[in-house]
């Protein structure tokens, strides 16, 4: 398959800027309001998230790009759920630290697990590259339920 820059920038640029928007409306105090709550054992410094998620935003494109371009006719669902789990992603930002909601950021990230392992499956059948480069952002987001969950207990 032929890379086709443009479009590969615009789906890598595209999930990046759901990630600031989320960030953007959120308008709370990240540093903060993360720092004051008692943390769960394994809590890393709140400046390993935005480089971490900038990682793996580019890898959610990336993934995205190869189903859109594979030709297969099961892509149009496949990249629903990718759209599905963007959403999913980007409500938990603004649940956490815009609504300060222990518990609806707790609903948002499993619904996210959920979403997440579906595009996988689903991203698996039609290219496994793209389903491989979804591996770490599956792994990360149940590293953020454990402490989502952890914070919520904790407090």
């Amino acid at each position: 398959m032929k890379i086709k820059w443009t479009n590969l920038i615009l789906w890598v640029v595209g999930t990046e800027l759901v990630g600031v928007l989320s960030v953007l409306i959120s308008g709370g105090d990240f540093s903060g309001f993360y720092q004051q709550l008692n943390q769960p054992p394994l809590a890393p410094p709140g400046w390993l998230f935005p480089v971490v998620w900038s990682i793996l935003y580019a890898l959610m494109g990336i993934s995205a790009y190869l189903i859109l371009n594979s030709g297969d006719k099961r892509r149009r669902t496949a990249l629903m759920l990718y759209g599905a789990q963007l959403l999913a992603n980007s409500l938990w930002t603004p649940m956490f630290f815009g609504l300060r909601s222990l518990e609806g950021a707790t609903a948002v990230v499993i619904a996210m697990l959920i979403l997440i392992t579906a595009m996988i499956l689903s991203f698996y059948h039609i290219s496994k590259a793209a389903a491989y480069l979804n591996i770490p952002y599956l792994l990360w987001t149940g590293f953020a339920a454990y402490l989502t969950i952890g914070l919520l207990v904790l407090q």
